[in-house]
């Protein structure tokens, strides 16, 4: 199946996808009933449109929460874009230096593009922002249990439900990411935390 607005190149469902997971009837999925070998409990991609900006600053800064915690063996992070311009690439210069800036090391990450697949890999699939939340539901198998929704959805507390795409912005917008993620990170924690 072609996604226009992702990549010209077809996407195939992995054949696992038909597998429906387990779901139970407070929070679906059910992580705790997931057989997984690899001691993993809950899964988390993060995406935005490039993959250089938003969702990696997610991804290194919900990592960081998580390690604080002493969850890194339960809890899989990754981070994706719908666009297919920058895989391959590290995150924009100007997001590596404001998370330098605040002690979070970008370098390793490079971007890439979200698939069908994902949806069966990841548990939770958290949006930046409306756009792409869109894409995302539009290209969800129908018999996926992936929880999508906004990654500020879980920070209940602040007005916003986007992170706004700093990309064409000055230097001041870079740090308004990294506060928006900051507090939706550790909002997302506890969140997950409550279940596991």
């Amino acid at each position: 199946m072609v996604y226009p607005f992702i990549s010209r190149r077809p996407v195939s469902l992995c054949p696992a996808a038909s597998i429906p997971r387990k779901t139970c009837s407070g929070f679906r999925p059910c992580w705790h009933q997931d057989n997984r070998s690899d001691g993993v409990t809950v899964s988390v991609l993060f995406v935005c449109l490039g993959n250089i900006c938003r969702s990696p600053t997610a991804e290194v800064v919900f990592r960081d929460r998580v390690k604080a915690a002493g969850l890194e063996d339960h809890i899989l992070i990754d981070s994706a874009g719908t666009g297919d311009w920058h895989i391959g690439r590290a995150p924009d210069p100007r997001t590596q230096d404001a998370a330098a800036g605040r002690g979070y090391d970008m370098s390793r990450l490079r971007a890439r593009q979200v698939t069908v697949a994902d949806f069966d890999k990841f548990d939770v699939v958290l949006a930046m922002d409306d756009a792409n939340l869109a894409d995302l539901q539009a290209m969800q198998p129908a018999n996926s249990s992936v929880t999508l929704k906004r990654f500020l959805d879980y920070a209940a507390h602040r007005p916003e439900r986007e992170v706004p795409d700093p990309y064409y912005g000055g230097e001041d917008g870079f740090a308004e990411v990294l506060n928006l993620v900051e507090e939706g990170a550790e909002a997302l924690l506890e969140a997950l935390q409550e279940r596991l």
